[in-house]
């Protein structure tokens, strides 16, 4: 069995933590090569003591010298942006976990397509805004672009299961080998015969609450998530459903279906992560425990699975699975995504960073919990869009957007 030597962008954050401890379960299948965070020093010093990769890299260059000084080993160490960019294309990797928060994984990640590495895809914002850039060139390359989402990790299980059987070729030996070229790079056709995919959500703390009373809504009160331990943004975007929306996009691009055919339950339970429905009405729906470690292990060692200390399903405790519609009016991001991923261009990058700045502002109680929405929906309809645009037009519409949020959030402010 072949260990996968893997860089992880992103390695102080909840998903980071998850691939240290898959690492650490499953040591003759992956090996940490490279981590690299944001500004966590000493954080990324005791994990890199614990791991020993031969390379590491801290982007704010102010604090190289607290983790030079934090190692007890000597290795590698990359700074700052560019430094983000050199360890994505580490020689001896073969893999990049990118999991860094917001856009400042997409260089990175495109850098690795373009050395050859696979990609494990955490960061929702790599496909949001530059999901067709980043299609192209993998598809170029002939590197695997992997969903870690929990939600994409469950939709990709449920097509790979429709392959199931689809064929084997025997080895000289004799031994058997499933052949998934199928689905080793999706392409349209691959999805001709699904009907949906159906994303699930546990619809947050607020998912009862009246619309009436979201104006009272604390900082507090939407960090407090009924499933997932994570960071402060992206909990917050479970809250008004944003993560959701930016979900709907990455499995448009993920999977290449339609927008319209992608759509969203909500699922308080969190046990079904999602589900396909193929053209004659059956379903296959992908289950576990919710856990990060499941997505992250399978993106790792697929096509094949291998055993773990992971805790099984246990169907005896499992009382009931509910199902609900969203309330699309009441959580407008839903809406608001399906538009941008309907129209593309430079719009679900515009979405994004609006987004970004509006969670931003929420969280230093500057809006209201409602105007995060009202901030989203006011930035795109003041943008004009450019279809199929290069990287650099998608950065200044990512920037452009920031600008025009900020200015909206401080009126709104004032």
């Amino acid at each position: 069995m072949k260990r996968k030597r893997v860089v992880v962008l992103g390695a102080t954050g909840s998903i980071g933590e998850s691939a240290l401890k898959v690492a650490h379960d499953i040591p003759e299948r992956m090996e940490i090569v490279g981590l690299a965070a944001n500004r966590n020093a000493q954080k990324l010093a005791a994990q890199a003591n614990k791991v020993r990769p031969p390379a590491v890299c801290l982007v704010d260059e102010t604090k190289v010298g607290e983790l030079r000084a934090a190692l007890e080993y000597e290795p590698r160490i990359f700074s700052g942006e560019s430094g983000l960019v050199e360890i994505a294309c580490l020689a001896e990797a073969e893999m990049v976990l990118v999991a860094v928060v917001g856009t400042g994984g997409l260089q990175p990640a495109l850098a690795a397509i373009e050395a050859g590495k696979d990609l494990a895809v955490a960061s929702k914002e790599i496909l949001v805004m530059a999901g067709e850039i980043v299609m192209r060139e993998a598809g170029k390359k002939g590197v695997q672009i992997l969903p870690v989402d929990s939600e994409h990790n469950a939709i990709f299980q449920c097509l790979e299961g429709r392959f199931q059987g689809s064929g084997f070729r025997v080895q000289e030996g004799g031994s058997a080998e499933r052949n998934f070229s199928e689905i080793r790079n999706l392409k349209p056709e691959t999805c001709a015969d699904v009907r949906r995919l159906i994303l699930t959500a546990s619809g947050g703390p607020f998912r009862n609450t009246p619309a009436s009373e979201f104006e009272g809504i604390t900082v507090e009160q939407a960090l407090k998530h009924p499933t997932w331990n994570m960071g402060p943004k992206i909990t917050i975007d479970s809250a008004t459903l944003f993560n959701k929306g930016l979900e709907m996009i990455e499995a448009h691009w993920l999977f290449g279906v339609e927008m319209k055919r992608v759509e969203v339950v909500i699922h308080p339970q969190s046990i079904v992560h999602s589900m396909v429905e193929f053209s004659d009405g059956s379903v296959l729906a992908q289950l576990s425990h919710s856990d990060m470690c499941f997505p992250i292990q399978y993106a790792v060692t697929w096509p094949e699975r291998v055993a773990n200390s992971l805790p099984p399903l246990d169907f005896g405790r499992v009382r009931q699975l509910e199902f609900a519609t969203p309330r699309y009016e009441d959580f407008p991001a839903l809406n608001l995504a399906r538009r941008a991923g309907e129209i593309g261009g430079t719009l679900p990058a515009v979405l994004n960073a609006a987004n970004e700045i509006a969670v931003s502002a929420f969280l230093e109680r500057k809006i209201s919990f409602p105007r995060i929405w009202e901030t989203v929906s006011a930035v795109m309809d003041r943008h004009t869009n450019v279809a199929h645009p290069d990287l650099d037009a998608i950065l200044r519409a990512d920037l452009w957007a920031r600008d025009e949020a900020a200015g909206f959030v401080k009126s709104l402010h004032c």
